[in-house]
């Protein structure tokens, strides 16, 4: 009699690591491309002018800094009036923190004083203010245009 030929086709573990590595070098190459491409298209927030009521003004207290998280954006109300700050860093689009000094990017570490503007980079510039303004009803309108 004759021994049946095996047709188990084993593969020698150079070949396994080898291809092994070659997928993850060609995973972290796309990762890293939608990266970049993240990187090169970003234009900042939208030029669509978006308004939000916020409610009665005087939920908001003089001498206070609320963080609307919704808009991102924080509510500053002082003895001028309210202001409005956006909490995204101009550099790349990241929710700032908020700290006691101002903002900080978490992505790259730009800061930013209190009142948004910038206090060093990588972000080039402040950070954007937005419309805030009492309506006739007394609501909190903030407007991103």
């Amino acid at each position: 009699m004759h021994a049946i030929p095996s047709k188990d086709k084993r593969i020698s573990r150079r070949s396994f690591l080898s291809w092994l590595l070659k997928g993850s070098l060609a995973a972290s190459g796309l990762l890293g491309v939608a990266a970049l491409g993240r990187f090169l298209s970003f234009q900042g927030q939208s030029s669509q002018p978006t308004e939000y009521d916020l409610g009665p003004a005087l939920d908001y207290p003089s001498d206070s800094r609320t963080a609307i998280p919704e808009i991102p954006a924080m509510i500053i109300h002082n003895q001028a009036g309210f202001t409005a700050i956006s909490l995204v860093c101009p550099h790349l689009g990241c929710t700032v923190n908020v700290t006691s000094e101002g903002f900080t990017c978490p992505c790259h570490g730009s800061r930013f004083l209190a009142d948004g503007s910038l206090r060093n980079g990588p972000a080039s510039k402040a950070l954007t203010s937005m419309r805030a303004e009492v309506d006739a009803a007394g609501h909190l309108i903030v407007s991103t245009a």
